[in-house]
């Protein structure tokens, strides 16, 4: 069976919070909105800025946030883990998202028992956001 990975869906509480965290703290780029207004809710689909062309359009997979209006609270829960960014500079990264306003909830650092560098930042939902680097060099 072939398949492709299209997006990952979070919801949240806030679209204004959460566009400003996303496009502006972590360098997310807006590619696609939909608002239903019998739905009652807005789509609006998000890509690293790098995999965006000029007219806006990804073929990579992208984040899709969800606020159903008049919702202002969700349940994280403790199945869901967190979304992966690749990043090419780490520190740098952790740096900008700092200066932006943004949350990093663990400074970059290596992985336990591994080599992989990463970091988490977390989003005004408190949904944890990973930025993996290289490995380190040993």
């Amino acid at each position: 069976m072939k398949m492709k990975y299209l997006h990952t869906m979070v919801r949240v509480s806030d679209l204004d919070k959460s566009l400003d965290f996303y496009c502006n703290k972590l360098g997310m780029t807006e590619t696609r909105r939909t608002e239903s207004e019998n739905g009652r809710y807005t789509n609006i689909f998000l890509s690293a800025s790098r995999d965006v062309n000029s007219a806006k359009e990804t073929k990579a997979p992208v984040i899709e946030l969800t606020y159903n209006w008049g919702v202002d609270k969700y349940e994280l829960g403790n199945a869901f883990g967190h979304i992966a960014i690749g990043v090419p500079d780490i520190n740098k990264s952790c740096e900008e998202i700092k200066r932006r306003g943004g949350k990093v909830v663990r400074e970059a650092g290596p992985m336990k028992s591994g080599t992989t560098i990463l970091a988490f930042v977390e989003d005004p939902d408190g949904y944890r956001i990973e930025l993996l680097g290289k490995k380190r060099a040993d």
